[in-house]
């Protein structure tokens, strides 16, 4: 059973740094395209940031800057670390894994966590 477990998220102030941690369990970072989205209240699903076995990794521009994705796939989790929070930077984020073609942002992937919540205030 594939199993998707972001920790890391908070309450913090504009300006401020969270470190996002996912852990995956029954599948492999290694090997896979892995990346992480958020869903913030009355607002569509966002792409934040993708991160290919290859190396390859970019993230959305709406958090060009501030974010960074990195993986360890000797530990099969993905991280992302976000700085300089802003408000809208508030929602609930999510890992996801295996790719399945298509545009990244567009979320085409197999696997997705619970969630980890992240509240940004000004």
């Amino acid at each position: 059973r594939v199993q998707l477990l972001e920790s890391g998220g908070g309450s913090v102030q504009a300006g401020g740094s969270l470190r996002l941690s996912c852990a995956a369990s029954g599948i492999t970072t290694k090997g896979n395209t892995m990346a992480w989205f958020r869903k913030a209240p009355g607002k569509e699903r966002e792409g934040v940031a993708v991160s290919e076995d290859s190396g390859f990794s970019t993230v959305a521009d709406s958090v060009k800057g501030r974010a960074i994705i990195s993986r360890d796939n000797g530990k099969n989790t993905v991280d992302l670390e976000m700085n300089n929070l802003k408000p809208e930077d508030t929602g609930m984020y999510y890992c996801a894994a295996r790719f399945e073609g298509g545009s990244w942002l567009l979320g085409p992937f197999t696997y997705w966590g619970q969630g980890t919540q992240v509240t940004v205030s000004s």
